[in-house]
């Protein structure tokens, strides 16, 4: 069940360390029970609010040069682990952090500090996805990466969360081969909202009955515009592809920031050039 149904609402608490004093943090949501008659109407109202939250977020993260991906993904693709290598690997090229989201336990977080990056842990209690607020929430608690990289580990489910902008430039789905070939049909939407595929754990291919032909093939019937990318975070192979495109991203954050920072200056010696003397 989704928290657009209603379940799950007031259960989130956020975790950015895990020592006695970090009391969990009550988060109050915007979802209200409602007759089943007026289930699209709420639908469609926490998707608007969650959409002004977005909108709040890639904001902020566009004024400050941060690039912002949202990982999703089923339970035990490998997120966690594609994310403690990458950590590892650019933490000392540019500010990396990360949001986790489960509905319990602080492990993903606890590994990602482990790594070497900044990390805080959403537990979504009966919630099966992050949301936009949640995102803000979270990043009161997080030194903002900035001119880096802002990784968002999602609650691991490929139906809600693609439904959730949180403020991201791409939703990257990060796919399994232990999962079977089919998922990109199944799971369409996802596929279809994702900008990046990551086809993780290919050092097991020799020992599993799985088509990576079909598979590419499904995902690109679905998205013909979506990024493929094939890798191992367990052995590192096909890790400096994946790790390359982020490099380009963080730059295009950065360069988005200039044009932006431009614009204001631009405009801001138009008014002074207008102003009375």
């Amino acid at each position: 069940m989704c928290s657009t149904c209603g379940c799950g609402e007031n259960e989130l608490t956020i975790h950015s360390h895990d020592h006695a004093q970090d009391l969990p943090h009550a988060h109050p949501h915007v979802h209200d029970h409602a007759p089943e008659a007026r289930r699209l109407t709420l639908e469609q109202d926490i998707l608007a609010k969650n959409a002004e939250f977005a909108t709040g977020n890639r904001r902020l993260f566009t004024e400050r040069g941060i690039l912002v991906l949202n990982l999703v993904s089923s339970p035990g693709s490998g997120k966690t682990t594609l994310l403690a290598r990458t950590v590892q690997a650019l933490g000392t090229e540019f500010p990396v952090a990360v949001i986790g989201g489960d509905q319990q336990t602080a492990n993903d977080a606890e590994r990602i500090r482990a790594a070497g990056a900044p990390a805080v842990q959403i537990n979504t209690g009966k919630g099966c996805h992050l949301d936009a607020h949640g995102i803000g929430h979270a990043l009161e608690r997080l030194p903002l990466p900035e001119h880096g990289v802002l990784f968002i580990e999602n609650v691991g489910n490929l139906v809600c969360p693609a439904d959730f902008d949180l403020g991201e430039a791409c939703k990257v789905v990060v796919l399994s081969v232990t999962e079977g070939e089919d998922k990109p049909l199944k799971y369409a939407n996802m596929f279809a909202a994702a900008g990046l595929m990551l086809l993780n754990k290919t050092d097991l291919l020799p020992y599993l009955d799985f088509d990576v032909e079909r598979c590419l093939d499904y995902a690109r019937r679905i998205n013909p515009d979506v990024q493929i990318l094939q890798l191992s975070a367990r052995t590192g192979e096909g890790m400096d592809v994946w790790l390359d495109w982020l490099r380009r991203g963080q730059r295009a954050a950065l360069a988005q920031q200039v044009s932006r920072l431009e614009a204001d200056l631009a405009a801001a010696r138009v008014r002074l050039a207008e102003s009375p003397a």
